[in-house]
């Protein structure tokens, strides 16, 4: 099964967008499951109040940090990814993707978490 969608699953199953994000890649980078709710627990619904980033961006974000971080700055990959999520979800911060105030989704959580996972598989 791709990432990508045992991260829905995952999502389907309690957890938030990060949490489900992170939950992919747990194994590889030596997280257990409690590790990966606490990690994640404060940014569901972008970051608590819909007015933050989304968090499988955000979730993705922490995975690019703990996979590629070695000494050196990140930033340009950290600026892809934030870029090519944009560009797949029409929108970073939740409220927006949500279309709370334009009464427009712009894009399903399920295809937020699912961008966010296959951003760091293509990245890899």
């Amino acid at each position: 099964m791709k990432k990508s969608e045992l991260a829905i699953i995952n999502k389907h199953n309690g957890m938030n967008c990060c949490q489900a994000v992170i939950s992919v890649y747990a194994d590889e980078l030596g997280f257990d499951l409690e590790t990966v709710q606490k990690l994640g627990a404060a940014f569901g619904m972008g970051m608590g109040n819909m007015s933050g980033n989304c968090g499988a961006l955000v979730g993705a974000q922490m995975v690019l940090g703990m996979k590629e971080f070695t000494g050196r700055p990140i930033a340009a990959k950290s600026r892809s990814v934030y870029a090519q999520f944009a560009a797949r979800c029409g929108a970073t911060v939740c409220i927006d993707i949500k279309g709370v105030t334009t009464g427009r989704v712009l894009c399903s959580c399920d295809d937020c978490v699912r961008n966010a996972v296959e951003i760091i598989e293509e990245m890899s």
